[in-house]
């Protein structure tokens, strides 16, 4: 476990300060932190910030580390990353959450109003598509040709989507389509092109839905739970072994509608230019998330 395995460096000092005999002598932390990340454009996004802020603002280094959902509860579970900044709660991610339950630490909430569900574009007329009930209507099955284009298959919208499929009788009609998040917009993206139907797994905030005007599908069982938040989670001992970055990732919060235009700004030019304009924009924030009082 990466919490409990020493780093060549720290071996070194160890030796060192037992060989003269030294008082005092502190553990030594590794001073890279390893946080997984997720393939989702506000996954990166978000990694990807607190990666810049923690270099910039402090002596570590940040590996973001590209794992499946799954893995990632795993891993800081087991201590072999030291954190992830996606969390789904109280509904996406439940299932991964119950399995390590007691292993984690929750920092705190990154954003909340987040949701995930059924979407479609907005040049599908409502009065024909408006509940994932109406999936069920022989013309809009001939219409979709009974798929359901979803992404990636840890995702824990891809778990809530199966169970959607049984609770609405939908599982002999359609099938779900594994993708990455790019494969699913550049489905949407044909369909666009062709003004064809699609019904995608889709979660806010994503830039996909002020592209295409996309709208969510009344879910009338709850089947895709309700408005979530996303949190931050380490593993155990990573405040102690950081306590400056602890202190960051326990404050740093982003408006879900920042955190939306952000990402319409990172598509419309680059992430790094986004992110640079994020950082030049929140100075006083920033300060504010590090300082030690």
């Amino acid at each position: 476990m990466k919490n409990s395995c020493l780093r060549p460096i720290a071996i070194a000092v160890m030796i060192v300060c037992f060989a003269v005999g030294a008082n005092g002598c502190a553990p030594v932390a590794d001073d890279t932190i390893e946080f997984g990340w997720t393939a989702w454009s506000d996954a990166e996004f978000v990694a990807r910030l607190a990666k810049r802020l923690i270099e910039d603002n402090t002596d570590y280094r940040v590996e973001l580390k590209l794992a499946a959902i799954g893995d990632q509860y795993a891993g800081v579970a087991s201590g072999t990353l030291d954190g992830m900044l996606m969390a789904w709660l109280p509904d996406a991610h439940a299932s991964y959450l119950e399995a390590v339950d007691g292993d984690i630490v929750d920092l705190g909430t990154l954003y909340d109003g987040a949701r995930v569900g059924w979407a479609v574009p907005g040049y599908i007329p409502e009065d024909m598509l408006s509940s994932i009930a109406d999936l069920a209507k022989p013309e809009v099955v001939a219409m979709l040709d009974g798929e359901i284009q979803g992404v990636d298959p840890g995702a824990g919208l891809m778990q809530l989507s199966e169970q959607a499929l049984h609770a609405y009788g939908l599982s002999s009609k359609y099938r779900l389509l594994d993708a990455s998040g790019a494969a699913m917009t550049a489905a949407l993206a044909k369909a666009e092109n062709r003004n064809a139907p699609i019904v995608i797994t889709g979660w806010t905030p994503h830039w996909a839905f002020s592209r295409w005007g996309l709208r969510f599908l009344d879910d009338p069982k709850n089947m895709l739970g309700t408005a979530q938040r996303v949190d931050v989670l380490v593993r155990k001992g990573f405040s102690e072994d950081y306590p400056e970055v602890g202190v960051f990732l326990s404050r740093f919060s982003i408006p879900l509608d920042s955190l939306q235009k952000s990402l319409n700004d990172a598509r419309q030019s680059s992430e790094d230019e986004a992110i640079d304009r994020w950082v030049e924009a929140h100075p006083t924030l920033i300060a504010q998330w590090f300082s030690q009082r």
